[in-house]
């Protein structure tokens, strides 16, 4: 597979001009570094990102327009590897990554990761020099009615290198182990284990505690995953809100930041250059707690699961 997707951003970049702009401006994308409570946090400067940052995803609007992950509706120029006869990886043409891919399902069907762990954790093993993530309906996916992983690069990432350092051991199971993240800026839970129906099944007890929480469609979620040393690790970044209140402000106070795994895994996109240069820690920290879930119920699903496990 690896050869098959080198062979494919090298055909993808050389037919499909948007794309290959795409790519060649990461190489001017500006980037400043922040250190949040011992975390090392990046923010990027990414005007091509405007596109998912600032899409539109309520009902109506998504009703108005033609899926763009559909195969019927996608450029004619981009091309894709079937996955399991479920799914088509293709390069996504508005790249955070170096190497960013995006997996859509061959089914149009709404964006729901029940019952989807399996292929998420096939897929990483797959794409072992990839992380793998997923961002819920209401949590940073910009095509909320249509199933879909994204995969970046590994090493991109500064919460990829990070998170043992500062998460704490929660539970150790025969199954594998739940780490709780500790790291006073996000919350959530780490799952590492070397058998994928295993953490399939802690993963599935992490989201029924989650689906106790009021919701209108799946617990909200972002979600990483990737493949190391015959293990899986699978990092839960539970949420309670889809954008901050900065989003809808107005003025010198409006931040146009929509925050999904890729933010929380450590680098933040700012496709607007005001906000990339008056973005300040104090911002970051704010915005992370305001989307996370609340300390109380990230406590109190800690304490369920060290009993359920």
């Amino acid at each position: 597979m690896k050869e098959a997707i080198k062979h494919l951003f090298d055909a993808q970049l050389c037919d499909w001009e948007m794309a290959a702009k795409n790519y060649a401006a990461l190489e001017e994308v500006r980037e400043k570094t922040f250190a949040i409570s011992g975390n090392t946090i990046r923010v990027q400067f990414n005007p091509a990102r405007i596109v998912s940052s600032a899409a539109k995803v309520d009902a109506k609007s998504i009703q108005a327009r033609a899926c763009f992950l559909c195969g019927a509706n996608r450029p004619a120029v981009q091309t894709g590897i079937p996955f399991q006869a479920k799914y088509t990886i293709l390069i996504n043409p508005f790249p955070i990554f170096p190497r960013h891919l995006t997996v859509p399902s061959v089914l149009h069907t709404p964006q729901r990761i029940a019952g989807r762990m399996m292929d998420m954790l096939e897929l990483a093993e797959t794409l072992e020099d990839y992380v793998i993530f997923y961002n819920g309906p209401r949590c940073g996916a910009s095509a909320p009615d249509h199933i879909h992983f994204q995969a970046g690069n590994k090493g991109f990432l500064p919460f990829e290198s990070a998170w043992k350092q500062t998460s704490s051991l929660l539970s150790e199971t025969k199954r594998g182990l739940i780490w709780k993240i500790s790291d006073n800026l996000r919350r959530g839970w780490v799952i590492e284990g070397s058998d994928k129906l295993n953490v399939c099944l802690l993963f599935d007890t992490v989201y029924q505690l989650l689906n106790e929480l009021p919701t209108t469609d799946e617990p909200m979620m972002n979600l990483l995953a990737w493949f190391e040393k015959g293990k899986w690790i699978v990092v839960v970044f539970p949420r309670k809100k889809h954008r901050p209140d900065c989003f809808f402000r107005e003025g010198e106070d409006q931040l146009t930041i929509s925050p999904a795994s890729v933010d929380l895994g450590g680098v933040f996109i700012t496709p607007l250059e005001k906000d990339f240069n008056k973005i300040t820690s104090d911002n970051i920290t704010e915005i992370v707690d305001e989307i996370c879930i609340d300390k109380v119920n990230e406590e109190d699903i800690s304490n369920r699961l060290k009993e359920l496990l």
